[in-house]
Formats: C-alpha cells, sequence, structure tokens
C-alpha cells in the first residue's frame, strides 16, 4: 500500500514552552505613535457573558437581527504613575540610563521609592544621553473587586515624536491617577497580552494530541510510538515530550472593545463568580481572552491594525458570569 502521510501532531508554534516568570506579561513591542499617550492599558478579568446586539455584516444570514455573542468583562480601575525611566543605547541593548519617583504613591506598592527635587533635576540633565522614555505604572487593586493588596507594577511605553515631548508628557501625569477612557474608546481595536492559566505538567496525548496507542502497544497506550529515527542518531526538539502546558505569555490581535461601561451596569446582583464587584470602570471586549478570572489583562493599541467595520448596535449587556 502506498505511504498515508498527514499532518504532524501537535503545533511547533511559541517553541520553548516554558513556565512564565510570573502571572502577568512584560510588553517589549508597541506600535509607533507620535501621540503622547499611554499605548497601553491593564485590567483585572472578571468574567464572561453574553451582550445582544444587531447584526450588521451584510453576507450573514441573521443580518438585520439581534443576536447574541460571547464578551469578556475587564475590571479595569485607574493606574497610578509611580515613575518615570529613561534608557540609554549601548552595544548590549537599551540598558536604565536613570529613573525618578513620584512622591505620593500607594502604600501597597511592593517596592520602596525614594522622591526629591534633585532627581528631577539630574534626570533633566541626563536625557541628552537617553533613547527612549517609559512610564513605570502601579495598578491599584484595593479599587478592584479583588481581595488583595499588593499591586501589581510594571513599565509602559508612551508615544511621542522625541525623547523631549515624552518627558514633557511624562512630567505632567507623573504621579497622577490615568482612566482608561484616556487611552481607549468604544469601538477601538485592541491586542489582548496575557498569562493563560497553568495546567501543569501533562503528557503527550493532552500536550500533543497523538494518537493512543492500540491494545498491541508494548507496556504503554499513552506514549509515543518512536521518538526518533535511526538517522541522525539523536533525539530532535521536534519529538512530543511530556512537561509544563498553560503559564505561557499569549497574544490574540485585534480584539473589539464593544462598550466602557460603569461596573454597576455590568456586574450581576450576586456579583460575578470566583470574583467579586466590578467598583469602578468596566471595559466589554468581543469573544474571549486569554487567562483565567483574576489574571491582569494588558490591552495595547493594536501592533497590526486592520480595517475597521462598521460598529453594531449594541442593546444590552447581559449581567452573567
Amino acid at each position: 500500500m502506498p505511504q498515508v502521510k498527514r499532518p504532524r501532531r501537535g503545533s511547533l508554534a511559541f517553541y520553548p514552552r516554558k513556565r512564565a516568570k510570573r502571572t502577568y506579561p512584560a510588553l517589549s513591542t508597541y506600535p509607533s505613535s507620535d501621540k503622547p499617550s499611554i499605548l497601553a492599558f491593564a485590567g483585572y478579568k472578571a468574567g464572561m457573558t453574553h451582550a445582544m446586539l444587531m447584526d450588521n455584516n451584510k453576507g450573514s444570514p441573521t443580518f438585520g437581527s439581534e443576536i447574541a455573542i460571547p464578551v469578556t468583562i475587564l475590571d479595569c480601575p485607574p493606574l497610578k504613575v509611580v515613575g518615570v525611566r529613561a534608557y540609554k543605547s549601548t552595544p548590549k541593548g537599551m540598558l536604565i540610563l536613570t529613573d525618578v519617583w513620584a512622591k505620593n504613591v500607594n502604600k501597597e506598592l511592593p517596592i520602596k521609592t525614594k522622591a526629591s527635587d534633585e532627581k528631577q533635576a539630574n534626570f533633566e540633565k541626563q536625557l541628552a544621553k537617553a533613547v527612549d522614555i517609559r512610564l513605570i505604572i502601579s495598578t491599584q487593586p484595593l479599587q478592584s473587586g479583588l481581595k488583595k493588596k499588593t499591586a501589581e507594577v510594571f513599565e509602559l511605553e508612551i508615544g511621542g515624536k522625541d525623547v523631549n515631548a515624552k518627558w514633557n508628557y511624562a512630567k505632567q501625569i507623573l504621579g497622577q491617577d490615568i482612566p482608561v477612557t484616556s487611552t481607549f474608546k468604544d469601538g477601538d481595536y485592541v491586542d489582548a497580552i496575557a498569562v493563560t492559566k497553568g495546567k501543569g505538567t501533562a503528557g503527550t496525548v493532552k500536550k500533543f494530541h497523538i494518537r493512543i496507542q492500540n491494545r498491541h502497544a508494548k507496556q504503554k497506550r499513552r506514549h509515543v510510538g518512536a521518538i526518533a529515527a535511526q538517522v541522525p542518531r539523536r533525539v530532535l526538539w521536534t519529538a512530543p515530550m511530556a512537561g509544563q502546558m498553560g503559564l505561557q505569555t499569549r497574544t490574540e490581535l485585534n480584539k473589539r472593545i464593544l462598550k466602557i461601561l460603569d461596573g454597576s451596569q455590568v456586574t450581576p446582583s450576586a456579583g460575578f463568580k470566583r470574583y467579586g464587584v466590578v467598583k469602578g470602570t468596566s471595559v466589554v471586549v468581543q469573544g474571549s481572552v486569554p487567562g483565567p478570572k483574576k489574571r491582569l489583562i494588558f490591552l495595547r493599541m493594536p501592533i497590526r491594525p486592520i480595517k475597521p467595520k462598521a460598529m453594531p448596535e449594541v442593546r444590552e449587556i447581559i449581567k452573567g458570569g
């Protein structure tokens, strides 16, 4: 009989599949923008529900009818700008040049900071050596539905024509709260970046969906028949092996923000299951996003923007979750 060929079982994407170092990602890539503003935002995943809207897709059989689509609710309390950091260019890449911290930082900040006017003056003197400026951001979990005190601290990039324009913008918002409405609005496309739900150590059947051996197989059934060929005399990295599954950083491109609403408009009467009550501003994202509930989700301006479609009429956000 002729040899039967088929695609390999299991994807070779995202290698090496290692555990993330922390439960929220560090953004390394941003779109270019001359407008002085923050290029990303972060919020906690409260849960999922569905929205009723009018189908405006002309090629759809339900065009002009009311349909239900799945949506994700993100709890987005204001972010706090606790510092500004400058980077210099070196043969080894960009390294930290200097930074300056705000005077009025939150008590739940997990690091100690020192703020002074002398440090800010020294920062401006070294500005000529800087090639990039980023904001040091702190979340405010006490204003969310989470029962946690320790804030997450991370860096976000800001837009601007040059370093001086970025510094002038960063100096104005240093120590202030930034709402999500200052970065995004209804109908915007965003990239959702998060660390996925951890599955622990998984075998080859669950991780790569290999075929389970028949009853004539020797000793094992949930194993790979042969992990390598006779030549070359070594095991290739493409061979399915058991190991870590989940808890890895993933990015989903061009997710649409349907609505930015007050938390009371989307929270069920008993609160979201395994999360709680969304106290402040919530973002309704069409579809799903990576990560479990309570995970910090980053919304970044699209790195590969698509042609925007007409915004559908959202009739109702069902209070569920």
